[in-house]
């Protein structure tokens, strides 16, 4: 919860939650009916995991836009705004649910800001450049979509009665990302792991830009010349943000073991939407596996164009599995849906 730009201490609107529920900070319904009265702002973050509208939504934008997706709600009570003009440090997409809010928008005093540059950083720039007029001053209704890019500065007040909107976070991948992940990845090269030479004045700037141009030549040896992966290992290293960033598609645990046990040829079965499974030959010739977040499904490796048809997303029936028989097939179909990869449809 915010009011007037802070954020409230949560003990604020939390408390225990009795016997048997001991935890010291469950919100607390008269505290947050308090501090809505009061004219504080609710934020409910992280909707794209617990709502199952929501996360269906992240998980299909996510896929779409190859950045990671994350959504909160703010629920404003009438004349107040929950926060002083800022930017955030993603993309953001509004979309106005109930009520009105007017949002008064200013260019970035900070262009692309990365995530460990947050508005902060910026504070006295922020707040003259928000005393100036806005390139954009509108009342959002229901309906109503606002896109923001990274670094915009902007703050909202409801009108009326209560505001409620949903932001839809991108944190948009940037170049940056990229040097990162490389920069990672060029531990394996003992070249750049070498030490500074003994003595080396660290103070002189003529001697740390030479150091500079050497490790930027080695680093673009490392990438260019010797190691033909590295794309690959820092193309895997960025999808697994975009991966985390949202849950893949729900499983009931005790309705699943029901289904794998019930599972007959006939049953129709799909890949659980939003998994990242890739197949992985290895190599053992007898075996073939699907390499899944936390673990790996180990099947013979007459499976394999049974896993590369599940991998394509289509339904089928459990009992027909691309290259193998009806029998085996079903033992394939039911495994995968205990291991949580298939769901039936």
């Amino acid at each position: 919860m915010a009011r007037a730009g802070v954020l409230l201490d949560p003990a604020r609107y939390t408390a225990p939650g009795g016997l048997g529920a001991e935890i010291a900070d469950q919100v607390s319904a008269d505290k947050v009916l308090d501090e809505l009265s009061g004219g504080a702002t609710l934020v409910l973050q992280g909707l794209h995991r617990t709502w199952p509208p929501l996360a269906e939504f992240a998980r299909a934008l996510a896929a779409d836009l190859g950045h990671p997706v994350q959504v909160n709600a703010y629920i404003t009570p009438a004349a107040e705004r929950g926060f002083d003009p800022h930017y955030d440090v993603h993309d953001v997409f509004v979309i106005q649910v109930q009520g009105e809010k007017r949002w008064r928008i200013h260019p970035p005093v900070h262009a692309r800001p990365l995530r460990d540059q947050p508005w902060t950083g910026h504070r006295a720039a922020v707040e003259g450049a928000a005393e100036k007029v806005p390139a954009i001053d509108e009342v959002f209704r229901p309906g109503d979509v606002l896109y923001l890019p990274r670094g915009w500065i902007h703050s909202a007040t409801a009108l009326g009665g209560t505001s409620i909107h949903l932001t839809i976070g991108v944190a948009a991948l940037t170049r940056h990302d990229v040097l990162r992940e490389a920069l990672a990845s060029a531990t394996a090269d003992e070249t750049l792991r070498a030490a500074l030479p003994v003595g080396v004045d660290l103070t002189d700037a003529a001697t740390v830009a030479a150091l500079v141009r050497a490790a930027v030549d080695d680093l673009t040896r490392y990438a260019q010349g010797e190691h033909h992966d590295l794309g690959d290992t820092v193309g895997r290293r960025l999808h697994t943000r975009v991966r985390d960033s949202a849950r893949p598609e729900p499983i009931a645990p005790l309705a699943t073991s029901a289904a794998a046990a019930a599972l007959h040829e006939a049953t129709t079965v799909s890949l659980r939407r939003q998994l990242d499974a890739r197949l992985d030959h290895g190599t053992d010739a007898g075996t073939v596996s699907l390499v899944l977040p936390g673990k790996r499904v180990t099947l013979p490796a007459e499976a394999a164009d049974a896993l590369a048809q599940v991998l394509t997303g289509q339904t089928t029936q459990a009992g027909g599995l691309a290259g193998l028989d009806s029998a085996s097939s079903l033992v394939v179909a039911r495994r995968l849906v205990r291991e949580g990869v298939l769901v039936v449809r």
